[in-house]
């Protein structure tokens, strides 16, 4: 299920879309918000994201660039009624740019190639787990818990239980998550703090590192901020 976000400060054009998005797309979660600091507000994580340009407050490219800091994969659409910002749109990675008033047509078929690439990007950064045929995003856990021949994957939705190795998740998910302890595999992107109380994930979740590996993780966790990576939110 794909997560979209329409984000515009004109209500009409709010609810056109997201009833477009929803006829095409019946199986997608879709939000709507009426300016970015809402959006980037929310701590929510979208596939795809329509943004509107000119807005009070935080405009649609300044909204898109501190959402690419933090999402980087997310599938950026502009809807405008001005041409001028396309060279800026294009510096932001977007996906494509729409000029208002919108055509149902055009719309639909950029919503078409949108979903593709959103399904590209998230293959591209799946976790496949055999023993239950599953397939998790890895932008949604928050962490991994090593539970004798078990681990426990928590993510942002719930938690799954699987048999399974540490030694070989810790290989599969690659740089962007740290093993702070033998029982214990964090995401980098969901760290919101740590310290004497251990190390705050999304949503309050609470891991303790192993105190002889809390150096480490330090300067871990601050080489992956120095090279692209976000805290989260």
């Amino acid at each position: 299920m794909l997560d979209i976000a329409v984000v515009d400060d004109e209500k009409a054009i709010r609810e056109e879309l997201c009833g477009w998005i929803r006829r095409q797309e019946p199986e997608a979660q879709v939000e709507a918000y009426a300016a970015g600091e809402e959006l980037l507000g929310s701590g929510r994580r979208f596939d795809i994201v329509f943004l509107d340009i000119e807005m009070e407050g935080a405009n649609g490219l300044e909204t898109a660039g501190s959402l690419r800091a933090r999402q980087e994969e997310t599938v950026l659409v502009f809807v405008t009624g001005l041409k001028e910002y396309v060279f800026e749109a294009l510096d932001l990675y977007a996906f494509h740019y729409l000029l208002k008033p919108l055509d149902q047509g055009k719309f639909s078929r950029v919503l078409e190639n949108a979903v593709k690439e959103a399904g590209r990007k998230r293959e591209r950064r799946a976790l496949f787990l055999k023993a239950k045929n599953l397939t998790l995003d890895q932008a949604d856990i928050l962490y991994i818990e090593s539970r004798g021949k078990k681990v426990e994957i928590h993510t942002s939705r719930g938690s799954t239980e699987i048999y399974g190795v540490m030694d070989e998740l810790e290989t599969q998910l690659g740089e962007a998550f740290y093993r702070c302890h033998r029982g214990y595999l964090v995401n980098m992107a969901h760290i919101t703090e740590y310290g004497s109380g251990g190390i705050i994930l999304t949503g309050g979740h609470r891991v303790y590192p192993a105190k002889k590996k809390y150096g480490e993780f330090v300067k871990a966790y601050m080489w992956y901020l120095q090279n692209g990576g976000v805290p989260g939110v």
